[in-house]
Protein backbone atom coordinates (compact mmCIF):
# COMPACT_ATOMS: atom_id res chain seq x y z
CA UNK A 1 0.00 0.00 0.00
CA UNK A 2 1.74 3.78 -0.62
CA UNK A 3 3.35 5.54 1.78
CA UNK A 4 2.26 2.80 4.53
CA UNK A 5 6.30 2.33 5.95
CA UNK A 6 8.14 2.76 8.98
CA UNK A 7 9.15 5.62 7.10
CA UNK A 8 6.42 7.39 6.40
CA UNK A 9 4.97 6.58 9.42
CA UNK A 10 7.93 8.36 11.23
CA UNK A 11 7.89 11.53 8.91
CA UNK A 12 4.27 11.89 10.07
CA UNK A 13 4.32 11.55 13.85
CA UNK A 14 7.61 13.52 13.80
CA UNK A 15 5.96 16.25 11.59
CA UNK A 16 2.23 16.25 13.84
CA UNK A 17 4.66 16.69 16.85
CA UNK A 18 6.57 19.40 15.13
CA UNK A 19 2.79 21.14 14.10
CA UNK A 20 1.27 20.72 17.48
CA UNK A 21 4.85 22.54 19.21
CA UNK A 22 4.57 25.07 16.95
CA UNK A 23 0.60 25.89 17.31
CA UNK A 24 0.91 26.16 21.23
CA UNK A 25 3.95 28.27 21.33
CA UNK A 26 2.13 30.43 19.10
CA UNK A 27 -0.69 30.35 21.83
CA UNK A 28 1.85 31.04 25.00
CA UNK A 29 2.59 34.33 24.00
CA UNK A 30 3.60 33.81 21.08
CA UNK A 31 7.15 31.92 22.42
CA UNK A 32 9.24 32.49 19.85
CA UNK A 33 12.05 30.00 20.13
CA UNK A 34 9.50 27.37 20.76
CA UNK A 35 7.99 28.21 17.59
CA UNK A 36 11.20 27.99 15.84
CA UNK A 37 11.89 24.40 17.16
CA UNK A 38 8.25 23.27 15.95
CA UNK A 39 9.27 24.34 12.52
CA UNK A 40 12.35 22.52 12.59
CA UNK A 41 11.27 19.32 13.65
CA UNK A 42 8.32 19.41 11.18
CA UNK A 43 11.17 20.45 7.94
CA UNK A 44 13.33 17.34 9.65
CA UNK A 45 10.25 15.31 9.39
CA UNK A 46 10.88 15.08 5.51
CA UNK A 47 14.91 14.75 6.37
CA UNK A 48 13.81 11.93 7.99
CA UNK A 49 11.87 10.33 5.77
CA UNK A 50 14.66 10.39 3.26
CA UNK A 51 16.76 8.94 5.34
CA UNK A 52 14.74 6.23 6.09
CA UNK A 53 14.08 5.27 2.82
CA UNK A 54 17.37 5.51 1.69
CA UNK A 55 17.93 2.99 4.16
CA UNK A 56 15.47 0.24 3.04
CA UNK A 57 12.83 1.54 5.54
CA UNK A 58 10.13 3.23 2.69
CA UNK A 59 7.82 1.73 0.11
CA UNK A 60 8.74 -1.22 -1.78
CA UNK A 61 8.66 -0.37 -5.54
CA UNK A 62 6.24 -2.34 -7.55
Amino acid sequence: MHGSSPAAWTAVVICLIGFTVGGVALLMGPAWVLFWIGVALTLGSAVVAKVMSAAGLGAKAH
